[in-house]
């Protein structure tokens, strides 16, 4: 998808997107806003493991993000949210297993709490297409 200077808003489908008045992921120029994603499956329902949770996030974000034409590879932020600290490495491994190779600048934060109460993480993300470089490498 050409960056064009259009913004093209996407949805995923949530029930919240409708209720609350939101996008899942907002392309605005070169840059792709993806909003908070929790861990909710197809059919409503969510999985007890922090790790589960955060690596099915990611797959909504990267769901969002394939629908305006970038993938995970472009990702350039994430903010974690976490409704407890003891679950920082399982989220943390979810994150390394699907953002770890572009090294996003990232934030993982403990909140009281989340929407749903069976919650344990939701993420969101940014990205922007193009070419990179590490320069402490």
């Amino acid at each position: 998808m050409a960056d064009d200077g259009a913004v093209t808003r996407v949805g995923s489908g949530s029930p919240y997107e409708d209720a609350y008045g939101f996008s899942r992921a907002v392309r605005a120029g070169g840059t792709v806003h993806v909003a908070g994603s929790g861990p909710i499956w197809p059919d409503g329902s969510c999985d007890p493991s922090a790790e589960r949770q955060a690596t099915r996030c990611f797959e909504i974000i990267a769901a969002a993000l394939a629908q305006v034409g970038v993938s995970l590879d472009d990702v350039v932020r994430t903010r974690m949210y976490l409704t407890d600290a003891a679950v920082a490495d399982e989220v943390g491994r979810a994150h390394a297993q699907a953002v770890g190779h572009v090294r996003p600048a990232a934030t993982m934060v403990v909140v009281a709490g989340l929407v749903d109460p069976r919650w344990l993480v939701e993420i969101e993300a940014e990205a922007v297409p193009g070419p990179t470089r590490d320069i402490d490498r």
